[in-house]
């Protein structure tokens, strides 16, 4: 939708072909159908928050930033505000607002809208030609700009076309592999914690080296296989090697007290619950759902009265809740990630202008290039800078 509004809006006759019944679909899920549209940080911090390939977007961030993005929507209507972390969404909390200004973006430049499935990109001489639909129809084009998205979420619509058209016009697809995914972890307690979600937690990630490649604090939630939510989505794009490396993560439950505080902590609430069993003494420390896990997990037998806990137990009690540690077993599938990590190579793609290297009036933007950034709105703000890009030089 950027690049069609913006190839128009320089007076050429443009048409988006979209192969759903609606426009901007898997938009409307992004940031919990809220749309985390940008981030505020300056360019300098988007190239940092871009692990893969963050450089070859240096001109497509500089030439439409996300201030000219902001100021763009604003223009167009969309108030924006911004939250924590410097994430940006529309004022009114709703990703459809998002969807519905594009398309007063486009309607304003008189874009062609073609509701139809692309089968076949058309060259001659290493020049595109056009496009040919999976009705047989075909539409003549001087430049086509490839804007599918990767392979996450197939039922909006990206089921890899763009890899698959690429790859026909003699491209370079690297190995595409789920980024920004919930993880998959090898202890077996965490199904009985299935639906708990924990706010203001500190989650740390550890390679077999016990280096420490990535920390994060806020939300993150227990499934049946293992873990999700924001925090653990972030790092999950630093899990870069998982054949030959093993990962694990530690969670501190209680990051805003130290191991002394912590210690008090539980040393009031056991003196408070001194004639009760261990199990019935940590409701006013922890989740309903997560103490006996935590009792299991201590080692200390469910019903041993509180005030027979020796001090060497109850600072294992601190050591855990403070250390409490899960081991990486893989990654959910590529249909459940955010963002698709790989895509067309970007040796064969002019970073200045979007354009293919190999074919005259191909270009590509968004996440078919192979690029891909961690969470807090860095991803989208690649589709509408390299989307811009593309619609200005097409």
């Amino acid at each position: 939708m950027m690049a069609a509004g913006t190839a128009a809006g320089r007076g050429l006759n443009v048409t988006l072909i979209e192969k759903n019944n609606r426009l901007g679909k898997k938009l409307l899920i992004t940031g919990k159908g809220r749309c985390n549209i940008t981030n505020n940080a300056d360019i300098e911090d988007f190239i940092q928050n871009v692990p893969v390939n963050g450089s070859f977007l240096y001109s497509a961030f500089y030439t439409f930033p996300n201030t000219s993005l902001i100021e763009l929507l604003n223009q167009l209507g969309l108030k924006t505000k911004v939250e924590r972390g410097g994430r940006v969404f529309p004022e009114s909390d709703k990703a459809s607002d998002v969807v519905k200004t594009l398309e007063k973006y486009m309607k304003q430049s008189k874009v062609n809208i073609v509701h139809g499935e692309v089968v076949q990109i058309k060259t001659h001489h290493k020049k595109v030609t056009g496009v040919v639909l999976k009705t047989g129809q075909e539409i003549a084009a001087d430049s086509i700009i490839v804007a599918t998205g990767g392979m996450s979420y197939p039922e909006t619509g990206s089921t890899g076309d763009g890899y698959r058209f690429a790859r026909q016009l003699g491209h370079t697809v690297t190995e595409l592999k789920p980024s920004l995914v919930p993880l998959e972890t090898k202890e077996d307690w965490v199904k009985k914690l299935q639906g708990l979600s924990l706010k203001n937690v500190q989650v740390c990630l550890y390679n077999s080296h016990h280096k420490k490649i990535f920390s994060d604090f806020g939300e993150m939630l227990f499934t049946h296989y293992g873990v999700s939510g924001p925090i653990i989505l972030s790092a999950s794009s630093h899990i870069r090697n998982l054949q030959n490396e093993d990962y694990y993560l530690v969670i501190d439950l209680k990051p805003a007290l130290s191991n002394e505080q912590l210690d008090k902590r539980i040393q009031r609430d056991f003196e408070k619950y001194s004639r009760k069993y261990y199990i019935n003494a940590l409701d006013d420390l922890l989740p309903k759902k997560l103490i006996p896990v935590v009792v299991e997990l201590s080692g200390i037998a469910y019903d041993k009265p509180v005030n027979q806990i020796t001090k060497a137990e109850r600072l294992g009690i601190v050591e855990l809740l403070k250390n409490l540690s899960l081991h990486i077993k893989g990654f959910r599938p590529l249909k459940e990630a955010i963002v698709t990590s790989g895509g067309v190579h970007v040796d064969e793609i002019n970073p200045a202008t979007m354009e293919s290297k190999l074919i005259e009036g191909l270009y590509f933007a968004g996440e078919v290039i192979d690029v891909d950034a961690y969470t807090g709105g860095f991803n989208l703000q690649i589709a509408f800078s390299t989307g811009y890009l593309a619609g200005l030089n097409c």
